[in-house]
């Protein structure tokens, strides 16, 4: 290797320094470089046996030495290169990967003068860090002393916090025989569970635990109860249903299944909740504020938490926004999970690979196709996608149409108790979650029979049947809420119309919509466990125990990874919007997805087996969190229109003596300093909104801009990339032709 070629393989912090040599001139012809590439002089060594075998034993044995040496690459000895490794000098990892990366450089050079050098500039960097060691004074040596001692207590620390994760081990072993698409279901599982454990903690210690310590008195506290002003006295009548006198053991069963008779009047729900102002000592706490600022809270919280998690995903969406060719290269050289120990789960990975190589096929033989299409035939297949999408809205229209009449029938019988006995009620009460379950169970099976016909690639099928499974179970519960407060808004009397609202079948509303999300939560949990003791496990004793072909064919059902995340995200909208109604739902909520971990990983490891289409941890992570967002947003409209625009009870809750809940808002305004009002008035008027919004629009605009320049960079730079294995081909080419010439 020439001097030039050195020197060009140098570090950058050897730049300057005395390896830098002249560079030629442009204008030499590239023969003599190419020559100069240790593969072209192998090559040439390779060819020439003889001769070089004939210089090797003309020459003395001293120069036959240094030329074995400049073969391999010399290595002087002394003080030239270090004695010992670099992992031996106390140094830092940086400065010891300079020392690995100048010593493997001199190593790989083959001009004797050259490595000299080298290993001279090498000798006097490391003197140089030595000295540097050597000479420190006392308060750096104190900074890099505390420093590494801080990095080692917060890495032994961390490593302590890991072992406290909640099932840490579970998760990995999931891992490790399954593979991290399913251990991405049942890590987005142990989210909602903090997630719903935070929101519980927050309601409780705001909302739940003031009232209950003012009303008993507890730490010398006492609470005040203000009357409605200018409100009706019968809109002011609230008898919550308890149990009174001789019951019934099965009365209880019911009151604990649907929410009513002795849970109505507790701390589950928000009518218990009709304190306006608790004091502790001299300190005055203001329980309307403080209820709404914790539901704006763990709305806020929910949505920032997603966002944050979401954004990880979506970087990683964008590093697999690739072509084709870089889609086959990843999964041939980087598609295997190197987590999987599980044999089984091994030949299942084998299989996934294969099918997703066949699913690019498919698309790329899909694409061919839609190109060649004629436009007989493209009017043919929009016509049939057109008359599937009109069937596709029949049936939601069906089940938002189904849902809307059981709700009416169930609300307007439900309280007429003397006329049917225990079980008849308790069927009417939860006809909506039971029509609710049967439309989310039942539209996906036709959404997916329906997919089939519409000629879409692979890939957009299951997007799509997702995002219709999403949006049906997702919209029967706004159908739910709809048809609920299209009751509560009705009014047909003049002392109805008085109260705002329909106070003689809903006295308490706001509890009569708690009591459905609870309902809904609850059988929720027990269609789930439902399916996995009376559904799953007897499907696995009769494909191990009957030899029966129909039995075997049938086989083991799948772990269908987005199904399941439907089923946890819709509970977990339930709890978003209910939680307003029912302060303490995330409670149950955590218990339930607590419980619904170790009954689906008992599910996964006896009774179904893995999808044999699975999808991979990275893509996973970022559509749940993206469906779970959407169900957070969904939550966000019937919250908003409950506390801005429906009328607050006047028989029950803090806000009975206000028209709207967001009325405590301005009521709280009133009482501020006149200059903080103010301020306040003057943020919230047009002069401020205005200009705030086109702020912000600026704001996005440029921050827009800015993203589509770093994207025109990494296209630049993709194209760089491009060009530079062009080059190396080209170069590669040189070579071959020069080989062939000699």
């Amino acid at each position: 290797m020439s001097e030039r070629g050195a020197a060009a393989e140098a570090p950058g912090w050897l730049a300057g320094s005395e390896l830098s040599r002249p560079e030629e001139p442009r204008g030499a012809a590239p023969a003599g470089f190419l020559q100069q590439l240790p593969s072209y002089q192998s090559a040439l060594r390779r060819r020439v046996p003889a001769a070089g075998t004939q210089e090797r034993r003309a020459a003395p044995r001293g120069s036959g030495r240094l030329g074995s040496a400049e073969a391999r690459g010399l290595e002087p000895e002394g003080d030239e290169l270090p004695a010992r490794p670099a992992r031996e000098y106390p140094l830092s990892i940086a400065e010891k990967r300079k020392l690995s990366m100048v010593s493997s450089w001199v190593l790989s050079c083959c001009s004797s003068s050259v490595a000299a050098e080298a290993g001279t500039a090498f000798a006097a960097y490391k003197d140089c860090q030595q000295a540097d060691i050597k000479y420190v004074s006392g308060w750096n040596k104190w900074k890099r002393t505390s420093s590494k001692s801080l990095k080692k207590v917060l890495n032994e620390v961390k490593e302590l916090s890991s072992y406290l994760e909640l099932w840490r081990h579970d998760i990995h072993s999931i891992e490790g025989k399954f593979g991290t698409g399913i251990q991405s279901y049942f890590s987005f599982l142990r989210f909602l569970v903090l997630l719903n454990f935070i929101i519980f903690i927050l309601m409780f210690s705001f909302v739940t635990l003031p009232s209950v310590i003012s009303k008993y008195g507890i730490f010398n506290s006492s609470f005040a109860k203000i009357p409605p002003k200018n409100i009706e006295p019968h809109c002011t009548v609230y008898k919550p249903s308890g149990n009174k006198g001789l019951v019934y053991f099965y009365t209880y069963l019911k009151d604990l299944l649907s929410g009513t008779g002795f849970l109505e009047a507790t701390t589950l729900f928000y009518g218990y909740y009709t304190i306006d102002a608790a004091w502790l000592s001299i300190l005055r706490y203001n329980l309307p504020l403080a209820y709404l600022l914790a539901t704006f809270a763990y709305l806020a919280l929910s949505l920032l938490w997603i966002i944050k998690r979401s954004v990880e995903g979506f970087k990683q969406n964008l590093v697999h926004d690739e072509d084709q060719f870089q889609s086959y290269c990843n999964k041939v050289f980087a598609g295997w999970d190197f987590c999987i120990t599980d044999p089984n789960a091994a030949q299942l990975k084998h299989r996934s690979l294969q099918y997703e190589l066949q699913t690019d096929l498919e698309e790329e033989r899909l694409k061919q196709k839609i190109a060649d299409r004629t436009m007989k035939e493209k009017l043919r297949i929009y016509s049939l996608r057109i008359f599937i999408n009109i069937i596709v809205i029949a049936v939601l229209s069906g089940c938002f149409y189904s849902i809307y009449r059981a709700t009416v029938f169930s609300q307007e019988n439900s309280n007429d108790i003397n006329n049917m006995n225990f079980q008849a009620n308790l069927l009417v009460q939860y006809l909506p979650s039971m029509v609710i379950t049967l439309a989310n169970f039942i539209a996906p099976q036709i959404f997916s029979f329906l997919i089939r016909f519409e000629d879409y690639s692979p890939a957009f099928e299951i997007r799509l049947t997702l995002m219709r499974c999403v949006f049906v179970r997702l919209a029967n519960i706004g159908v739910l809420l709809f048809s609920l407060w299209s009751h509560i808004s009705y009014c047909a009397t003049d002392e109805c119309k008085a109260c705002g609202y329909n106070y003689e079948l809903y006295p308490c509303w706001e509890s009569e919509v708690g009591q459905e999300m609870y309902k809904l939560m609850i059988f929720d949990f027990m269609i789930i466990l439902a399916m996995t003791l009376f559904v799953d496990f007897p499907r696995k004793l009769l494909v191990t125990h009957c030899s029966c072909k129909p039995v075997q064919w049938c086989g083991l059902p799948e772990f269908g990874i987005p199904d399941n995340v439907l089923e946890i995200i819709y509970g977990q909208t339930i709890c978003w919007i209910g939680t307003f109604f029912s302060p303490l739902l995330p409670a149950i909520a955590t218990i339930k997805y607590f419980i619904i971990f170790y009954i689906k990983k008992i599910s996964l490891i006896h009774t179904r087996k893995p999808a044999a289409k699975p999808i991979r941890a990275s893509s996973s992570n970022f559509f749940f969190l993206v469906v779970l967002l959407i169900g957070l947003l969904l939550a966000f409209i019937p919250l908003g229109i409950s506390i801005a625009y429906i009328p607050s009870s006047k028989a029950c809750g803090p806000f009975r003596s206000f028209n709207t809940s967001w009325a405590v808002v301005p009521d709280t305004v009133l009482g501020f300093p006149t200059g903080l009002q103010q301020i306040l008035y003057g943020i919230a008027s047009e002069a401020f909104a205005v200009p705030f919004f086109l702020v912000v629009c600026l704001v996005m605009f440029y921050f827009i801009a800015l993203a589509g320049a770093h994207k025109r960079v990494v296209e630049q730079l993709r194209e760089q990339l491009v060009m530079e294995s062009r080059d190396k081909l080209f170069l590669i080419r040189k070579i071959t032709e020069a080989q062939r010439h000699l």
